[in-house]
């Protein structure tokens, strides 16, 4: 299994980005983050994704399966994280990580 799409980057690979999900629908607020989160389950990048956003401080939406309060408590629980990609993944290669 390869994570990367055409362009390389996970996006391509995402549950979300398969084109049953309105891009709006994952920027929502409330309850409807239920709903949100839900579209990550069963994601093969959904780590990669995660990680991607705690790394680049993704203030707005659900990544990874995880809300903006979410992200910001664990980002708070463990400061001494530099790299989340790193904590997530560790030095495995991608495709092993991802449950290859």
């Amino acid at each position: 299994m390869t994570i990367a799409g055409p362009d390389g980057h996970w996006t391509a690979s995402a549950k979300c980005g398969a084109g049953g999900v309105a891009p709006d629908a994952l920027f929502v607020e409330g309850a409807a983050q239920r709903d949100a989160r839900a579209v990550c389950a069963g994601c093969s990048v959904r780590l990669l994704c995660l990680a991607d956003a705690l790394d680049s401080r993704a203030d707005f939406g659900v990544w990874g399966g995880m809300t903006e309060r979410e992200r910001r408590a664990l980002r708070r629980r463990r400061p001494e994280v530099e790299s989340w990609y790193d904590e997530l993944l560790g030095s495995e290669p991608v495709e092993q990580a991802a449950g290859a």
